[in-house]
């Protein structure tokens, strides 16, 4: 059931109870575990392509899925668990925040841009835990990591690391970066450029393509796009391999087939770094990714894929706790003896000096899957998966 932020917040009770607002059971009632999907949207911005534009349920559908998951377990544990959806706009997300501690709510799955994830721990304090399913900035994992904020979706230092290790073993390591103009366009940039040093690629090249908007409008804005890309390539430095960074999704679907010299395209279009697509078959994802497209259906996306990381968090600590006290789950889920299985082919943890949750990340075409980062080359003292994002010697993370 979706409520919007709005008139009803005082009607929203998507918690995970803790002891003093939790609703008394029966001696065989279930002990019923409560979270939330916050999902802040951030305005109608429309893809280049209209195959990509988001459905209404993104995100939800995969809280929906994990919910299931989890209450399958739940049955036997004696639990229930419960999720709401729940939609806000930047600037109800801090009321609807309140509106659900003070309903009891302490679990909460959070889609949101980093400001607005900030000023959501800034307010949850102590009362309340919440996982980032969305936002990929460097620094919410570094200068501006929370205690009280857990990663399960992955940084852009782990996407860019994750494509340039492949890019490297397969020695295409002269890179021509095309950055586009808007903020994170720039900070994907930033983090091809500090993968690039990390790994001992080159970038030979960079060109910023400047978004003079109404490229995604109309069709003559796309057509115009389109015919800018061989001329804004032409006489570049000779490289292996273009890099895209754009975030703000203006130019870089355009790039294939239409570069000057002909030359793989990677990053924000071509081989893409992911953290789930709906090609992947290994690993038992083919039964997974079924049962999500026979409840929604349609494909899952990586949003989807977070989400339901988000709330199996809980269900794994609600299961091997057996318990729905909240901070039995969250010392639970910041232990070293929490583990999640994911569909990836390992057991997935979280970082205990960044709370970002360890991931294989997925290279992607548009069809098939390419490959998967960490390359086994790439040997860690740890965990090879730490080789990918911020490590712990590198971090400017302070928890305390």
């Amino acid at each position: 059931m979706r409520r919007s932020a709005g008139p009803i917040l005082a009607a929203l009770a998507i918690a995970l109870s803790s002891p003093a607002t939790a609703p008394a059971q029966t001696a065989d009632a279930p002990a019923q575990v409560r979270a939330a999907v916050l999902r802040v949207d951030r305005g109608p911005a429309l893809p280049i392509s209209r195959l990509d534009l988001p459905p209404d349920d993104l995100g939800f559908a995969g809280g929906r899925l994990a919910t299931e998951d989890n209450q399958t377990t739940g049955r036997f544990m004696g639990q229930q668990f419960l999720t709401e959806d729940v939609d806000a706009t930047p600037d109800t997300a801090v009321a609807a925040l309140e509106t659900l501690i003070s309903a009891g709510t302490t679990f909460i799955a959070v889609m949101a841009g980093p400001d607005t994830l900030l000023a959501l721990s800034q307010a949850a304090g102590d009362r309340a835990l919440i996982v980032n399913a969305t936002a990929q900035d460097t620094r919410l994992r570094n200068a501006d990591c929370r205690a009280n904020v857990m990663h399960v979706a992955p940084s852009r230092a782990m996407l860019t690391d994750a494509l340039a290790q492949f890019l490297v073993w397969k020695k295409w390591t002269d890179w021509f970066l095309v950055p586009g103009s808007h903020p994170e366009d720039q900070a994907l940039a930033e983090a091809y450029r500090a993968s690039a040093r990390k790994f001992g690629a080159k970038i030979v090249e960079e060109r910023v393509f400047e978004d003079t908007g109404g490229a995604r409008r109309t069709d003559t804005g796309h057509v115009l796009v389109q015919r800018q890309i061989p001329v804004f390539t032409q006489r570049a430095e000779d490289h292996d391999v273009v890099i895209a960074a754009d975030e703000a999704d203006v130019f870089a679907a355009y790039l294939p087939y239409q570069t000057w010299e002909p030359r793989p395209v990677a990053g924000s279009a071509g081989l893409r770094p992911v953290s789930w697509h709906p090609a992947l078959e290994a690993w038992g994802a083919t039964q997974f990714q079924r049962r999500f497209e026979r409840e929604s259906g349609r494909t899952m996306r990586p949003e989807d894929y977070q989400v339901w990381m988000a709330l199996r968090v809980l269900g794994e600590a609600a299961t091997r706790t057996k318990s729905s006290d909240f901070n039995a789950l969250r010392d639970y889920i910041l232990s070293p003896a929490f583990e999640l299985a994911a569909f990836k082919g390992q057991k997935l943890t979280f970082r205990p000096w960044n709370h970002q949750l360890r991931q294989p990340i997925i290279l992607a075409s548009d069809r098939v899957i390419v490959s998967v980062s960490p390359q086994e080359e790439f040997l860690h003292r740890v965990s090879r998966l730490d080789t990918l994002g911020t490590d712990e010697p590198e971090t400017t993370c302070d928890l305390n």
